[in-house]
């Protein structure tokens, strides 16, 4: 019987290129997003085209309203998203976002009874967000080892995070290997309805870079200023 995985997909390039991966890996992937209250919603929309053209078996979106919270440039339009080259966490940071997104992909694997979660975190070109290091996956799956029917009854649920290790660069050429169309993808936090990167803001950055530094044309689109 193929295995089943829920896969974090947010309409960017790292999770493009995780659900890749996994489908590689030869899994039967259920794409999860999330409508947080993101000021960037293009995401959305490329989320559900990446999911859709990428091969899995299922795309779901739970909306959540981390915008009544607050905290981060991302949910309180009163927070200006700055441009690349901020020191320490950046306030794009959303609070325990990623404890968050994890939790609710343990719920449905668990119903669809599938063992593996993959999401696509990096420690090495990333913006500092302390929800995307090693000590974070592995302190969250021995939770899901505790919390879960399928951790107690011996199964074990594993957390993938394939593209920890790898620069930006690495991810793109990964990816493009993998025939992932980067141009449906939206990274930029300040992306218009129309998908349109600003080409300032820190994902912006790290997105152009990885593309130059891996000599792959970057499909981009950015907006006028």
């Amino acid at each position: 019987m193929q295995k089943k995985a829920v896969v974090l997909v947010s309409g960017g390039l790292d999770s493009a290129t995780v659900l890749a991966q996994a489908i590689e890996a030869g899994y039967e992937c259920y794409a999860l997003a999330f409508d947080y209250g993101q000021r960037h919603r293009a995401e959305l929309v490329a989320a559900k085209r990446v999911a859709e053209t990428g091969g899995a078996k299922a795309f779901k979106i739970i909306t959540l309203d981390l915008s009544s919270i607050g905290g981060s440039a991302l949910t309180d339009m009163n927070i200006a998203v700055p441009d690349a080259g901020a020191l320490g966490i950046p306030v794009t940071y959303v609070p325990a976002r990623n404890t968050v997104f994890l939790s609710i992909a343990l719920g449905w694997a668990e119903v669809l009874d599938a063992d593996d979660i993959f999401i696509g975190v990096n420690a090495v070109d990333y913006s500092g967000y302390p929800d995307c290091r090693p000590a974070f996956i592995e302190a969250f799956e021995t939770l899901a080892n505790v919390a879960t029917k399928a951790g107690v009854e011996g199964h074990g649920m594993r957390i993938h995070t394939p593209l920890m290790a790898l620069s930006k660069a690495d991810i793109v050429k990964l990816g493009t290997g993998l025939g992932v169309d980067y141009g449906q993808t939206v990274s930029c936090y300040r992306a218009n309805t129309d998908g349109e990167a600003c080409g300032r803001c820190d994902s912006c950055h790290l997105r152009r870079e990885g593309f130059l530094q891996a000599g792959v044309a970057d499909p981009t689109r950015y907006h006028k200023l």
